[in-house]
């Protein structure tokens, strides 16, 4: 296994941890007892897990080692810690009563990927190849969702957290239209070029 590989699966391992240290940390909060250092410990978790990603890409294309699992894998890490992230602070108060992520925002991002990933099912079964390119809405919607994130554990208490949900919910909606669209381009184009297609 490369280094890459076994830092992804390091960040693999960081998202149960820090969902331990939120949890707690919403305990203490409720008990009116809050212990600051697991808000800091969990958001130093989140944010190492997430700044590896940068750098398990920068070693696997300087240092040759990308591979067929490392190309697999890195994509199931990444949306697992934002998506546990998300739901996770969805459930639980990170602060004063309701200081946590909208559920509606949640459900939104978890409709999304599975519309892209229900989208991807049928260009397989349809036997297309399946090269979906990253669309820069997608990169600008798994920023505006991190920073949705940040907003609720940094704990930017003098704008409520639903105005970064709602930027961020924006952008995921905008960023699912734009793959959706992106497959039935692709869905038709395998059409047409299918042999005995009278297009």
């Amino acid at each position: 296994m490369t280094v890459a590989s076994k830092i992804t699966l390091t960040r693999l391992l960081m998202v149960p941890v820090f969902v331990v240290l939120a949890v707690y940390y919403s305990h203490s909060v409720q008990e009116g007892l809050p212990q600051e250092w697991m808000r800091i410990a969990a958001l130093l978790v989140f944010v190492t897990a997430a700044a590896s990603d940068a750098v398990d890409g920068f070693i696997a294309r300087h240092f040759n080692q990308r591979s067929a699992f490392g190309a697999m894998i890195d994509p199931i890490a990444d949306k697992t810690l934002l998506l546990t992230g998300i739901i996770t602070l969805s459930l639980i108060d990170w602060g004063s009563s309701g200081w946590r992520i909208p559920l509606w925002f949640t459900a939104l991002v978890i409709v999304r990927d599975c519309v892209i990933i229900g989208g991807i099912g049928i260009l397989w079964y349809c036997k297309v190849s399946v090269k979906i390119d990253p669309h820069w809405s997608g990169k600008v919607c798994t920023f505006s969702q991190m920073l949705a994130l940040g907003w609720v554990m940094l704990r930017m208490m003098a704008i409520s957290p639903i105005y970064a949900c709602a930027l961020a919910g924006v952008f995921t909606v905008w960023s699912g239209i734009a793959y959706v669209a992106q497959g039935w381009r692709l869905l038709q184009s395998a059409d047409l070029h299918r042999p005995g297609s009278h297009h």
